[in-house]
Order: C-alpha cells, then structure tokens, then sequence
C-alpha cells in the first residue's frame, strides 16, 4: 500500500518510491545478511512454493516500513536490498528473490530483475503498479498466472502517478467468489494481488497465500495498519476489505536449478 502519491509502496498497485529513508547505513545500500541466512537454510526445500513459505514464515513479525526504496522523476534510482524491515511489495519482492536463488551471491541480481524492467535500476523502470509487476514478472518467467474458473479482464485507466501519466491497462482477475469456490487450486506461496476500486490504481495490497493443513486459506504480509508482516485468514481480510477481485501469480522454479530438484 502507499502513503502518498509519490511513494511507491504505500498504496500498492502502484509502486511509486520518489521519498526514502535508509537507516542505519549508507543510504545507497542496504544489508541482507538475515536473508543470506535463510537462503541457506532453505536451498534443500524441494520446491519453489516451500521455500517461500519457510523464508516469508521466518520473517514474520518484522516492522512495517514503507518509503524504504530511493529514487524519484528528478532523484537518482538506488538500488536497495533492505531485509529488516518491509512494505507489501518490498517483502514479496525480497521473499520471491530469495526462495529463487541457491546462493546469497545470486540473490540481490534475481531482487533488482524482479523489481524492475530488464534489470535497469532506473525510476521509470521500476514496477511501479502492481499491473506491470505481473506483466514483467510473467514475461520474465519469474511467474505464471493461476487459472481460477469464472478468470475476466477489467480495463482500467491507471493515472494515480501524474509523472508516468495515464495508462491504460487491461486487469485479468478472479471474483472473490470464484476464488473461495475453488481453492483446492490454489498453493502455499501464491502471490495475491487485491483489485482496487478506485478510480485510478489497479491494485491496493500484495501478499502471500498460505495453505494450512486443514486446507484454510491464509494471508501472509506486510500490513501497513498493524505494523509488521503476520498472517491472518484471507477470507477475513476480504471481508474487512471489501474486496471484488483478486489475481493469483504462482512463482516458477528457475529453469538453472530444476535439474537440481
């Protein structure tokens, strides 16, 4: 979600980062030592899917923190690898990167071509809606979209950022209804992106989909008003968020390491 029209993690849906603070360090840079631990811990997990729900569960509880990118329409971009604390989008982003490598040496190169267009550490690069982080990330094989029945398009003009100006996207999504009518279909590390209603963004928050043991659904992210990255039941957070439509994006194995699962 974002705090403001110029911030790219406080609505989601829109990724704009123009104001950033890094603390505790050069504000060019940031630590992953925490994440270099987990990618070690998990690099036997079988599967894609495993290995971001043990890396997303590890991180939970971590603080809530957005305007943590640094760029903008007239500031340099920087590239940033925080992992200590997080928005919805900056946690999936570092989550993702994470679960996909083998080695911590590969992990900040697979974050920035998640995060942006090619790899360019540029601020037009940058996935600034969530629209385009999915449109990217399928393109790239990062990911590949869920097929939920009762699946459609909503077309929607997407202006909340004035410097990129209006684009017109079209959305594929699943009704809420559809998507609780069918959930035998869906896995433990599924990205989840809530449509938006408002007039300009497309989506307005990101996490991941757990799947308990008794087969309940989960939400796994960083909430913006509880603070931290926790989990709660995903038909709760619709319910209390009024939401239409979800799209669903499953994380793909890299091609590099299938012959190693």
């Amino acid at each position: 979600m974002v705090d403001s029209a110029l911030s790219r993690r406080t609505i989601l849906g829109l990724f704009a980062g123009a104001a950033a603070l890094a603390i505790g360090g050069p504000e060019a840079r940031a630590e992953h030592a925490r994440m270099s631990r987990l990618i070690e811990k998990a690099h036997e997990l079988p599967s894609i899917g495993a290995r971001i729900d043990f890396i997303s569960r590890a991180l939970l509880g971590a603080p809530y923190r957005g305007h943590t990118l640094i760029g903008g329409p007239r500031r340099p971009e920087k590239f940033v690898t925080r992992d200590d604390v997080f928005d919805c989008v900056t946690y999936c982003e570092a989550v993702l990167a994470a679960a996909m490598v083998r080695k911590a040496d590969d992990y900040a190169d697979t974050l920035r071509h998640i995060r942006y267009r090619d790899g360019a550490v540029d601020w037009r690069e940058r996935n600034h809606y969530f629209s385009q982080w999915c449109e990217r990330n399928v393109a790239n094989r990062k990911c590949r979209p869920v097929a939920v029945p009762g699946g459609a398009t909503f077309d929607k003009t997407l202006a909340y950022m004035p410097e990129l100006g209006a684009q017109r996207m079209q959305l594929a999504a699943v009704p809420r209804e559809s998507l609780l009518s069918n959930k035998e279909l869906l896995a433990s590390g599924d990205i989840i992106g809530f449509l938006s209603q408002r007039p300009k963004l497309d989506y307005f928050h990101i996490g991941f989909v757990i799947v308990a043991p008794d087969g309940g659904l989960w939400l796994r992210h960083a909430s913006k008003s509880r603070r931290r990255v926790l989990d709660e039941p995903l038909v709760r957070f619709l319910n209390l968020n009024r939401v239409k439509a979800v799209t669903v994006l499953r994380a793909m194995e890299p091609e590099s390491l299938t012959a190693l699962i």
